[in-house]
């Protein structure tokens, strides 16, 4: 069998997006290789997290920062780049994964 190389035309479409807004209706956080992990302790409640956010995955009450929405985040760190007292940090997804799995399987 020969392989051929298929043009544009023949690669049948991935993603499609059929109506304009519609990213809250899916996890986007799924393909997150990175998590921002929020220290409340060093959080001065600027909000630039909330204002740079490209999914608006911040979440907040009464003008505070109150935790990061990992359903929309998709981990590209601009929150942890813009924080003036680096009380965003951004670790891999896996070790993030490893550190819940072993709080549930102790408190299970």
């Amino acid at each position: 069998m020969k392989n051929v190389k298929k043009g544009w035309k023949e690669i049948p479409i991935g993603g499609v997006i059929l109506e304009a807004g519609n990213a809250s209706n899916y996890n986007t956080g799924d393909w997150r290789s990175q998590r921002p992990i929020w220290d409340e302790e060093k959080c001065i409640h600027c909000l630039l997290c909330y204002v740079y956010c490209p999914d608006a995955s911040i979440d907040m009450e009464e003008e505070k920062m109150i935790g990061i929405n990992y359903f929309y985040c998709k981990g590209c760190g601009i929150c942890a780049d813009i924080c003036p007292k680096d009380a965003i940090e951004l670790i891999p997804e896996t070790k993030a994964i490893e550190a819940e799995t072993k709080i549930s399987e102790r408190s299970g």
